[in-house]
């Protein structure tokens, strides 16, 4: 007799990624968890780095942001998070507007944010870092971390380690640690891969993808173009603060135009 694993959480994910794919030819039978309406956006007054930009992401999907330097990736992350307001458009999250909210509000709502850099508190352990994140949950801590933990066995074996000491990849898995301690429907990571060795990249791509697999939706801004399409279900090519090209992953992976543009020398930028 042949006996089977039931994995509900895989199951979850998959159903939502299979959901996700059939919107495409037909958008009403799937709402987005995140729509990005027609955004402008930027840091100096009267001048938009984001110029009109749409996305949607759908429950428990990864849609990846790629783009040269300078095109507004980054921002666009912010905006998401509440760290900035845009100036025009509306950032629909769950069927409201939060464009107006600050990033703590934000955060309540159920959106997470890991920046690049300065994203674990380095003087404090492992452990730690955990228990600070989810100081706005309710929610039993011992459960939490040890969901965690199991997601990423490296942490549980550093639990009692200063993350300070961490090597670039493990403190990568500590920052998405820490932000999925809120269990956030919306997880932005912003270039999660900078700086690390192809070896820690393909780890943390690896932790990334059990993350969307666990049921959590996830906007990947991401230097590695190649990588990060191969990986996601759908993509969206940022240019001069506009939306370029989108579509599945596999789709822009193969588009003469995005290849000859984006995943030459100039896409890992």
């Amino acid at each position: 007799m042949v006996h089977f694993t039931f994995r509900l959480d895989i199951v979850k994910a998959t159903f939502a990624r299979l959901m996700c794919a059939v919107s495409l030819n037909s958008p009403s039978m799937i709402v987005p968890i995140l729509e990005v309406q027609d955004v402008y956006a930027g840091y100096v007054p009267g001048l938009n780095i984001l110029q009109g930009v749409n996305l949607s992401v759908a429950p428990g999907e990864l849609v990846a942001i790629i783009g040269p330097n300078g095109a507004g990736k980054s921002t666009l992350a912010k905006a998401i998070a509440g760290l900035l307001t845009p100036n025009q458009g509306a950032i629909i999250f769950q069927g409201e507007n939060i464009g107006h909210l600050a990033a703590n509000e934000v955060v309540r709502q159920g959106i997470c944010y890991v920046p690049q850099i300065s994203n674990v508190f380095r003087t404090l352990t492992v452990e730690e870092n955990l228990e600070m994140a989810a100081f706005i949950s309710d929610a039993p801590l011992k459960p939490l971390k040890q969901k965690i933990f199991t997601m990423f066995p490296r942490l549980a074996e550093r639990r009692s380690q200063q993350a300070g000491t961490l090597s670039g990849g493990e403190r990568q898995m500590l920052a998405m640690g820490k932000a999925l301690m809120l269990e956030p429907k919306l997880l932005v990571l912003d270039e999660p891969s900078a700086a690390l060795s192809p070896l820690l990249v393909m780890g943390v791509f690896e932790q990334i993808r059990a993350v969307v697999n666990s049921g959590t939706a996830v906007v990947l801004v991401e230097q590695n173009a190649k990588r990060a399409l191969e990986m996601a279900d759908r993509g969206c090519v940022m240019e001069a603060g506009c939306d370029r090209f989108t579509g599945a992953g596999v789709d822009l992976l193969n588009n003469p135009k995005v290849a000859e543009l984006y995943l030459g020398a100039s896409a890992a930028s």
